[in-house]
């Protein structure tokens, strides 16, 4: 029997403006005044601008540099090493100075060495270490020493539900089960708390390095699973419906905020998806598959566009969450294990604008586009 839910909303203003759009957990942040002036396109235009601008950066040295620099950027509010694949307390500095960074000893097991992690693996970009990405540090990041080894190059993405994993923050590896995976492969899933982190680090990688980017399809069989050949879409279809998934599900934190003023202070350039996490739908917007039923069968919202702030979700199966972002990112209202009234939830003053509803089901998951005229 069809079940239909109704999503009560009380009246929340649309925020367009990136600072607040990013406020988690009261962020702030420290974007230099002008620094996006020349930011004014859309679709791919604006791609191109923002490679403009945070592609000349300073080049950090991969050894020292990035140490020093974590003491600044991923430095937990407990002074311990805020790393990202495990849940270790690992103390910064040298071993010889009482510290746990990588020696090039033990990390045999967990929380005996944190070293350095590319998030967007080298052997994607030729592994060069003389090339400038190789010692970025929006894709550089502190990891647990045995945790980065197991994931080695493998993609990011979605395993299934059911693998669990003994080690780790929460991070398996498995068959992937993205939905619209084309191939076969091992993935490696992060925490949920770093997807949207990881996420922004792609979309940066695609923007700063609009002008290499295209030439990486090839060079590695895991990169090639993910890259399109181009330099302005740059990623294939079913690895940007994923990122974009994650960059909503996973709002811009505090901690981001932070790290990318630190990594400004040193490297001389800004993430701009962190600063403003609507660049990402400006700039991909028209590609991204975001009303694709992935398994959850039946699924009709309506009125779509709706003219009164009300919306009804009909659905075949139960749902396990339901959330509700905006267009820029902000998640307006999560609904976890959604109870019933007379087997509706009721909408009422929803101000106009476009918004995502995500639709969470105990194994697969489904975004679609509501407008309110």
């Amino acid at each position: 029997m069809k079940r239909i839910f109704t999503l009560l909303f009380w009246s929340i203003a649309i925020v367009i403006n990136a600072q607040e759009i990013a406020k988690n957990a009261n962020a702030v942040m420290s974007i230099p005044p002008g620094y996006y002036s020349s930011a004014t396109g859309t679709g791919f235009i604006l791609k191109t601008q923002l490679f403009n601008k945070i592609s000349p950066h300073n080049t950090i040295s991969y050894g020292s540099g990035l140490w020093n620099l974590f003491q600044t950027s991923d430095d937990r509010p407990d002074g311990f090493v805020w790393e990202i694949y495990s849940n270790c307390n690992f103390i910064f500095g040298s071993v010889a100075n009482g510290g746990q960074q990588d020696d090039g000893t033990l990390g045999t097991a967990e929380c005996q060495r944190y070293n350095k992690e590319h998030t967007f693996p080298k052997s994607w970009f030729g592994g060069s270490n003389t090339s400038q990405m190789y010692s970025d540090a929006f894709i550089v990041m502190p990891s647990d020493k045995k945790d980065n080894n197991l994931r080695g190059n493998l993609v990011y993405a979605t395993v299934n539900p059911s693998v669990t994993n003994s080690i780790g923050n929460g991070w398996k590896i498995g068959s992937c089960v993205a939905p619209n995976y084309p191939y076969s492969l091992q993935v490696f899933e992060p925490a949920d708390q770093f997807k949207g982190d990881f996420a922004r680090n792609y979309f940066y990688m695609a923007t700063c390095y609009e002008d290499q980017i295209g030439t990486w399809q090839t060079l590695d069989p895991n990169g090639d699973t993910v890259l399109d050949g181009s330099n302005n879409k740059v990623f294939e279809q079913w690895y940007l419906n994923l990122l974009y998934s994650w960059h909503i599900a996973d709002p811009v934190s505090q901690k981001e905020i932070d790290r990318n003023d630190a990594i400004y202070a040193v490297q001389g350039n800004r993430n701009p998806f962190i600063d403003h996490p609507e660049y990402v739908f400006q700039i991909w917007g028209a590609f991204l598959n975001t009303q694709t039923n992935y398994n959850l069968s039946s699924v009709s919202i309506y009125p779509n566009p709706s003219t009164n702030g009300n919306v009804t979700i009909s659905i075949d199966i139960s749902l396990d969450e339901i959330v509700i972002i905006t267009i820029n990112g902000q998640v307006l209202q999560q609904i976890k294990k959604p109870t019933f009234e007379n087997n509706s939830y009721s909408v009422s003053n929803l101000p106009k604008g476009l918004y995502f509803v995500k639709l969470v089901s105990s194994t697969n998951s489904v975004t679609k586009k509501v407008l309110i005229n």
